[in-house]
């Protein structure tokens, strides 16, 4: 007998659900929440937190089920589990999911969260914040919230002490047009590999760079193939809280409110767990000897004014009249954040 994608999430699931039956019983409304980091990450580790504070605050009436590193699946298995009902959430990178809705392609554009975490968190909760969650509807799932999960760094084993460095150089990528039209912004070239052949492609030399978390260089010892990185802080992590809209709607409103106001309030502790694991792994990629600089905020506006009118383009190309209204939005708040 031959098992789809879809298939396999279910028996797995359904395997899974039946262990936690008796710890089941007791909740009116139990959900399944798969995620890809580890149990020892950030993402995890407030989920659990969320987990808690939602079952003290509805008197033990919703239980969240909590599985990380992939137990689930991969994302597009979890991501289509939980449009169908196979699990009740997920908690997924955004750039894991332009495939499946494009609108969400938005968070690939460089510098579009501020580095300050008030100024990020107003862009998060504005109209802007609001109707790319809302763009969710369309698909099936129901998307309550964004979480941050830090910034995107650039390393190369050419030097890339000024933007004008990058030019010639070739970086991986994920298979995305904006990325893609982000490094032809800089003059240098973009090449979509799977990151799971990006250690080996940087060892042998087919790309110079990359780009990614410190957390994620430090984890994955990029240090050992790459020599040079500068913290830039152009690319924006952010997280999209998924849940099935069956189920979601089956809770009565007052549970909805308190699931939506948990994950938000946990917010300011995540971003801080988060930049004390980045600072960490910040000193540990240092003492392997990396060339580390930080770029200047007055490079970083450079950058942004280089890069953010090809990127838009590209990402509107993509998502159309969607994908306009939710720039326009997004420029409306970031302007309002500027002036403050």
């Amino acid at each position: 007998m031959k098992f789809t994608a879809t298939s396999k999430i279910l028996v797995a699931a359904l395997c899974i659900s039946g262990l936690s039956t008796v710890s089941a019983q007791a909740a009116e409304f139990v959900a399944k929440i798969g995620h890809l980091e580890s149990a020892a990450q950030s993402r995890n580790i407030y989920l659990e937190k969320v987990a808690k504070l939602v079952n003290e605050r509805t008197d033990g009436n919703v239980e969240f089920d909590i599985y990380p590193q992939g137990q689930l699946g991969n994302q597009r298995q979890m991501t289509e589990g939980t449009q169908l009902g196979v699990l009740e959430a997920t908690v997924s990178p955004a750039a894991f999911l332009g495939g499946f809705n494009p609108a969400v392609s938005v968070l690939d554009i460089p510098y579009l969260m501020p580095q300050d975490t008030k100024q990020a968190q107003a862009i998060r909760d504005s109209a802007f914040g609001k109707e790319l969650l809302a763009s969710f509807s369309a698909k099936g799932v129901v998307a309550i919230g964004l979480w941050p999960n830090g910034f995107k760094e650039f390393t190369s084993n050419k030097p890339i002490d000024t933007w004008k460095e990058f030019t010639g150089q070739k970086f991986r990528v994920m298979d995305s047009n904006i990325l893609i039209e982000q490094f032809k912004a800089m003059d240098a070239s973009a090449i979509s590999l799977s990151f799971g052949e990006l250690y080996s492609a940087l060892q042998m030399g087919v790309v110079d760079g990359q780009e990614n978390p410190l957390d994620t260089i430090e984890r994955m010892k990029y240090y050992e193939v790459q020599k040079n990185l500068v913290i830039s802080d152009h690319g924006a992590m952010e997280d999209v809280i998924l849940f099935n809209p069956t189920f979601w709607n089956s809770m009565p409103e007052n549970y909805r409110k308190i699931i939506v106001d948990t994950f938000h309030e946990v917010i300011p502790d995540l971003v801080k767990d988060k930049a004390e694991r980045v600072a960490a792994a910040l000193e540990t990629i240092k003492k392997n000897g990396m060339n580390v600089r930080v770029a200047t905020p007055e490079e970083r506006e450079t950058l942004r004014a280089a890069i953010y009118p090809e990127t838009k383009a590209a990402y509107i190309e993509r998502a159309g009249d969607e994908g306009k209204k939710l720039v326009d939005l997004y420029e409306q708040a970031y302007a309002k954040v500027s002036a403050q």
